[in-house]
């Protein structure tokens, strides 16, 4: 009996759904009633008359109530069974359903790998472009402040980087340079347009590279007309005019010895002009920026240069003292010249120096290469053409 009740309480333990029915048959069932009635007498062992219709009963309560143990056993069976087949339709569900993922893995991998790789070679090709496209606009960026810096000067051109807007600045001393070609428009009407175009741009070549040795800076170029200016727009104290002096004669050597290819009989000769005095300088334009200097300066320099003669320089009266002071160039005078806007003027010719300085030899002819056309050597390498807007060490030996 207790062995069976410690089975009870396990089967109840591990099938707790059967507590319902076990309290049912304990509780609503006759026969469990008379049958603890009897076992409780049969464990309390008290001497009782034998009755054979007790015998009966007790028969027949405990088949009553192992038929309804049955019952419970039965149905006890039929809940493990739907519980082992529920978990196997699970597992098989699980394998169906781990099955179809593991089948899809293996046929989306390989769609996924391949995009994958599609886009890491799509990224790497922008990468390679994008580094390409980063070098040529820094190419760009190099070739257009080369250009900058050839039209304006470095520290203008970097200020109108910075503030995109610079300034007119007044100058107290300056020097201007005037020269321009005896006879051009006679060259012109005997020469081609590209045979015009080739001397132009041999002549402003040759300039371009004597002058790199001066502190000087060109202002422009406007036809045959050649304009230079020291003691701007980085000031040099008193040395601008004999910069520009020096300058204008060695300009002048060089021209002697040149002569015209499709004119071989014919010299290049050349007529100069140079004032002292105060300025304005600034950047005017805006699609096209010039640096350009305004004044009286400027004309009366210009007029040097018109009321000159061919293979001299004709300098004021302001440039002269100033030459006089550093006592190394030879001046003569050249008398009262009727200045337009001015009246007359003591005008002098600036003839030498009086320490010579060696001229670098020059060609008998020009070359009809245009010197622009290889500014640039390659892809990324600008040449630095810079040196001419700042004071060389040639210049600094001479003062």
């Amino acid at each position: 009996m207790v062995l069976g009740r410690d089975l009870l309480d396990n089967t109840l333990n591990l099938v707790p759904s059967l507590i319902p029915l076990h309290m049912d048959i304990k509780e609503d069932s006759p026969e469990y009633q008379v049958l603890e009635k009897k076992n409780q007498q049969i464990v309390d062992n008290k001497h009782q008359d034998g009755s054979v219709s007790d015998a009966i009963e007790y028969f027949d309560q405990t088949a009553t109530l192992l038929d309804k143990l049955r019952a419970v056993q039965k149905q006890l069976r039929q809940y493990i069974r739907d519980g082992v087949n529920q978990s196997l339709t699970e597992a098989r569900r699980s394998e169906a359903v781990c099955a179809g993922i593991l089948v899809l893995v293996c046929v989306v991998s390989p769609i996924i790998i391949a995009l994958v790789r599609n886009a890491v070679n799509t990224i790497q090709i922008y990468a390679r472009n994008l580094s390409e496209k980063a070098r040529e606009l820094e190419y760009e960026k190099e070739l257009s402040d080369s250009l900058l810096y050839q039209m304006l000067p470095p520290s203008v051109a970097k200020q109108l980087k910075q503030t995109q807007q610079v300034p007119a600045e007044f100058f107290a001393s300056v020097t201007v340079y005037f020269s321009d070609i005896v006879g051009f428009t006679a060259i012109a009407a005997v020469s081609t347009p590209y045979q015009v175009i080739s001397f132009l741009n041999s002549v402003y070549k040759l300039f371009d590279e004597r002058i790199e040795c001066y502190d000087v800076y060109k202002i422009e170029t406007i036809g045959d007309s050649y304009m230079v200016a020291s003691g701007l727009p980085v000031r040099n104290g008193n040395k601008h005019a004999t910069e520009i002096a020096s300058m204008a004669l060695e300009l002048l050597e060089a021209t002697s010895m040149c002569r015209l290819p499709h004119r071989p009989d014919q010299t290049l000769c050349m007529r100069s002009g140079i004032h002292t005095g105060p300025c304005v300088a600034g950047i005017v334009g805006s699609k096209m920026p010039r640096y350009c200097l305004f004044g009286d300066t400027i004309n009366t320099a210009s007029r040097m240069e018109s009321t000159g003669e061919p293979m001299k320089i004709q300098i004021s009266e302001d440039v002269k003292r100033a030459l006089d002071k550093s006592g190394r160039f030879i001046t003569a005078p050249r008398g009262l010249v009727d200045v337009k806007g001015k009246g007359e003027m003591m005008t002098y010719w600036l003839e030498g120096r009086t320490d010579p300085s060696p001229v670098r030899p020059t060609t008998s002819s020009l070359d009809y290469t245009p010197s622009f056309l290889a500014r640039i050597h390659s892809k990324g390498k600008v040449r630095n053409k810079y040196s001419k807007y700042t004071a060389s060490p040639r210049a600094t030996e001479r003062d």
